[in-house]
């Protein structure tokens, strides 16, 4: 979870004129909780202001999801799953189970890819991909997006547009993506963070971060559900915590599996 290195975004300065890097990557800077907060609550996830919004990426993961859903059911709470169009064409009946549960998915890309340069067109075509293998899959059509990385540019803010759906992003993450990540330290950070109104971002696979470090995450569920609680906050998805945008038709095309 990171914007990435200086010599990756200054390669793409040198290969693209300056007005189409800034237009491109502009956005991006909505990855920064000063900018993202105040001046963008929609983006942020702000929602019921006795609502938290609780949310994981990446997925589906048969390694670990699994022990995530058993963990929500255990505790009585439903979530959104961000997804990965290649992971749910991979693990059809794992996506089937996670909604089968009371979940919803959002998507999160077809591939866990940086945007450095420009390209509306992939970017359309991979997000729309992405929602068809959602509901062809599922039988239910996704309404929310959240970019990987959390980096939001022009070309994947106007894909989701144009795909029906509403970018969210976070406004309390636990940083259980890291190698040293614990328990105590997902709770904690996520604490220092949470209000009501707020949507968690968690992750409930390892494939794009330090290994095995999902564990920190499940780990920290029963402590961040209880300190909502005691806070007099319900935990639940996003069609609970925001109104959702106006339920798209069926995506057209059939996805081949």
């Amino acid at each position: 979870m990171f914007l990435g290195s200086g010599r990756a975004w200054r390669a793409a300065a040198v290969l693209l004129p300056a007005g189409a890097v800034a237009a491109h990557i502009g956005p991006a800077a909505t990855w920064l909780p000063g900018v993202r907060l105040p001046l963008f609550p929609g983006l942020s996830g702000t929602g019921h202001r006795r609502h938290v919004a609780l949310t994981f990426d990446d997925g589906p993961d048969p390694d670990s999801t699994p022990r995530f859903l058993d963990a929500l059911d255990g505790l009585g709470i439903r979530a959104t799953f961000f997804v990965l169009g290649e992971h749910v064409v991979d693990h059809p009946a794992l996506a089937r189970e996670t909604v089968r549960r009371g979940h919803e998915l959002g998507v999160h890309g077809w591939t866990h890819d940086r945007p450095w340069r420009p390209a509306l067109t992939r970017t359309a075509e991979e997000l729309d991909r992405s929602v068809r293998a959602v509901y062809d899959i599922t039988g239910c059509r996704p309404r929310w997006y959240r970019p990987p990385y959390g980096i939001l540019t022009t070309s994947r803010w106007r894909a989701a547009r144009r795909a029906g759906l509403r970018t969210v992003l976070w406004s309390a993450w636990g940083r259980d993506w890291t190698a040293d990540a614990t328990p105590a330290s997902v709770r904690a950070r996520i604490a220092a963070d949470l209000r009501g109104g707020g949507t968690v971002l968690l992750h409930d696979s390892d494939r794009h971060s330090a290994p095995g470090c999902w564990h920190a995450a499940l780990g920290a569920l029963p402590a961040l559900v209880q300190d909502c609680h005691e806070a007099g906050l319900s935990v639940g998805p996003l069609h609970e915590h925001i109104p959702p945008p106006p339920r798209p038709t069926a995506p057209s095309g059939t996805l081949t599996t």
